[in-house]
């Protein structure tokens, strides 16, 4: 039933996208390159990786987002992809690049602790920090072993991609900056496309973080999340537009994705942390729908004794004990106790939540959203589409793992691929010729 409905919907949305009006047109190329671009085309595809950062897998169905919804139609979809534990952000990006799960990779939080490296600690926000190759080194992302293997990429924002890897980079990459708009990434994508065949990356990603920003301030059934996406969408619709006019469009596979979904949250769906354990017998590493938890030297006893008992609305385990079917816990960077809240709820120290209450923009009542909740609930489902000349046209999925998409992409690309924890005979029924 849910795939009907889902069906149902993306006709709704198709028919739509029929009647919608065309974006903006991109920079038209260089004309000394139209040309070179057509006769290169027919010698390799051009595989672009899209990711709509926080696009639950149903906000496809809402009418605002005409372009995705003919690429959806045109191409391979499913009602949902099953993010990675925890199913947040930089986690859930590296295994899409990866195939491998957050637990095998090492990204294992957007937060998180290693007592190997100096400083110890992982933060996305500390980029001084956080582009250490070290920290990514667990697993090869796909540009790196493209590039090994003679096929230029580029990366228009990607996490991990400002790191050199293995001492690899991106042939082509740029350093993450919120300011620049979905246009701009899009137009910066094109330039690099408009380069001689012999310097053109083969293997590109694009990433837009609107959307979710929209999710996490105003809550995800907001008319701010409803235009993040048409704003998203109409970049992809430039992006395609400048496709067709260097002559690429048929000889490139899209695939866009998001990393989570959105879940709705309020202040008042609030654990205190300190009403659990006392804070004094812990080192808090992150919190939020996941916390990650280290008892202090001595305290071990007294602190699982405090978490691990049960609570209303969260549930708390030794790494080692977590649910199987989050394939985490194993690898040393994740926290020694896990704590993840029911769906909407939030964990917060009584500091972090006076803090949160003084801001003069959360006022009581508001709805807001957040993800990091378990990745089979429905709020977690990721956008999938697949579409270009190596894509059979109306395939409809069942939902799958993330972790499938990277041996897709390297199919597409014609990469041996690493070894990982994806499937290719999960998606391959997207494949034209599996």
């Amino acid at each position: 039933m849910r795939v009907l409905r889902f069906l149902a919907a993306l006709g709704l949305v198709a028919h739509i996208a029929a009647c919608a009006h065309s974006p903006a047109p991109a920079p038209a190329p260089p004309a000394s390159r139209v040309a070179s671009s057509a006769a290169g085309a027919a010698a390799a595809r051009t595989v672009i990786l899209i990711s709509i950062d926080g696009f639950r897998a149903d906000y496809i169905g809402r009418g605002h987002t005409p372009t995705l919804a003919r690429l959806a139609a045109e191409g391979a979809t499913t009602p949902g992809m099953r993010p990675s534990f925890p199913s947040v952000t930089f986690p859930n990006h590296y295994t899409l690049v990866t195939g491998r799960r957050p637990d095998g990779h090492g990204v294992v939080d957007n937060v998180f602790e290693d007592p190997a490296m100096t400083p110890p600690r992982f933060d996305k926000n500390d980029k001084a920090t956080a582009n250490e190759p070290r920290w990514w080194e667990g697993a090869a992302p796909l540009w790196v072993s493209a590039e090994r293997q003679g096929v230029r990429t580029a990366t228009m924002f990607w996490p991990g991609s400002e790191a050199a890897i293995f001492g690899v980079r991106p042939s082509y990459w740029a350093a993450f900056d919120k300011a620049t708009t979905s246009n701009q990434r899009t137009d910066r994508l094109l330039e690099w496309l408009d380069r001689p065949a012999a310097e053109r990356p083969r293997f590109l990603t694009l990433y837009f973080n609107i959307v979710d920003g929209a999710g996490h301030e105003f809550g995800p059934d907001s008319p701010e999340v409803n235009q993040a996406a048409a704003t998203v969408d109409t970049a992809i619709g430039r992006l395609i537009d400048g496709l067709k006019a260097r002559g690429l469009y048929d000889a490139t596979d899209l695939v866009v994705v998001a990393d989570h979904g959105m879940a709705a949250t309020s202040a008042q769906r609030r654990i205190l942390l300190d009403d659990l354990v006392p804070l004094a017998d812990v080192r808090t590493i992150v919190t939020g729908p996941v916390t990650g938890l280290a008892p202090l030297p001595g305290r071990e006893a007294e602190v699982e004794r405090h978490l691990l008992a049960p609570h209303d609305h969260i549930q708390c385990w030794r790494k080692a004990q977590l649910p199987a079917r989050f394939a985490y816990g194993h690898n040393p960077r994740a926290p020694p106790i896990v704590c993840l809240a029911e769906t909407g709820w939030k964990v917060a120290t009584r500091q972090q939540a006076a803090r949160y209450d003084a801001d003069p923009s959360h006022q009581p009542g508001k709805v807001g959203g957040d993800h990091g909740y378990d990745p089979a609930d429905p709020t977690m489902a990721a956008l999938f589409i697949a579409r270009g000349p190596d894509i059979r046209p109306g395939a409809v999925l069942p939902p799958f793992d993330n972790v499938d998409v990277y041996p897709l992409l390297a199919r597409l690309l014609g990469v041996k691929p690493e070894p990982g924890d994806g499937r290719l005979e999960d998606v391959a029924p997207a494949l034209l010729k599996p």
